[in-house]
């Protein structure tokens, strides 16, 4: 059964890593039969969340930014696949405006269910993406019907292109298309 699956990828980079991943979950995700859009934070302009709670009150956030359209994009899929870059051992701080922007989820008839991350970092080591996948889980659990479906980590990358020949590519190729 073809799902609608989102991807954001988080990076602001061109040529980036973890947006390299983007698009190999993607083909994997287009290959099984889905339907699949990747949508970049690249020149999109996503505000500080104020606080205000309005969202709550209204289903939409006040203020006129793309962070709007993409809450509404992340509230009609029903596969949401988030790619950052890990900086400083956590997710870019574009993704987590953007988790935070979409507070007018909460509460809503919201379709997805999986939820998955793709990470890269100029770091190898052991758990280097786990304080990303934390903060990930910690939105998540506002969600009671989303589950963290997957991650794929791929460290060692550092440059623009870098994960070319990277395990980890096929790594979400094959995750997209088990989706």
């Amino acid at each position: 059964m073809s799902k609608r699956v989102l991807i954001v990828s988080a990076s602001l980079r061109a040529h980036s890593n973890s947006h390299a991943l983007a698009e190999r979950f993607a083909q994997g995700a287009r290959e099984a039969g889905h339907s699949v859009e990747v949508v970049s934070l690249q020149n999109k302009t996503i505000a500080f969340c104020r606080g205000c709670l309005a969202c709550q009150k209204t289903g939409s956030c006040v203020i006129r930014d793309d962070a709007v359209e993409l809450a509404q994009k992340m509230h009609d899929a029903e596969v949401i696949v988030f790619a950052t870059p890990i900086y400083y051992y956590e997710m870019a701080g574009q993704m987590k405006t953007l988790l935070d922007r979409a507070n007018c989820l909460y509460g809503s008839d919201y379709a997805f269910r999986d939820i998955y991350l793709l990470s890269a970092a100029a770091e190898d080591a052991e758990g280097v993406d786990k304080r990303a996948i934390s903060g990930l889980e910690g939105w998540i659990e506002c969600f009671e019907r989303a589950h963290l479906a997957g991650t794929v980590f791929a460290g060692g990358v550092n440059d623009a292109g870098d994960i070319a020949g990277h395990a980890s590519l096929q790594k979400a190729y094959e995750m997209g298309k088990n989706v």
